[in-house]
């Protein structure tokens, strides 16, 4: 399988994974569960990529996929002028132990 189907509907994951990527970009750190931080390490570097490229089509590329204008300008101007000379690895996870309620093991997913 080249996905996790993150127990939702197709759907449901896409939505879920926007939201989440936004926010990420948004605050650049954020406290998900290891399942979520493993997509959204590789969703965020596809976007750190593109974002490096810096041209109209990439903008609109992103536009169309993260929920917030000001994200995206702010992916553009400040995080990938950040990792211009980068080549990969834009992410860490760092564990945190598991969720009080589930045990779900959580982690702490932010930008290099």
């Amino acid at each position: 399988m080249a996905y996790r189907k993150l127990g939702r509907d197709s759907s449901a994951r896409k939505a879920l994974l926007r939201g989440i990527l936004t926010s990420f970009f948004a605050y650049g750190r954020i406290e998900t569960t290891e399942a979520k931080a493993k997509e959204i390490s590789s969703l965020a570097d596809q976007f750190i990529t593109l974002a490096k490229r810096g041209d109209l089509h990439a903008r609109r590329q992103t536009l169309s996929y993260l929920m917030d204008e000001e994200v995206t300008k702010k992916l553009f101007e400040t995080i990938a002028a950040k990792y211009a000379d980068r080549q990969g690895g834009y992410t860490r996870i760092m564990k945190i132990g598991p969720r009080r309620g589930d045990a779900a093991p959580m982690v702490i997913l932010e930008l290099v």
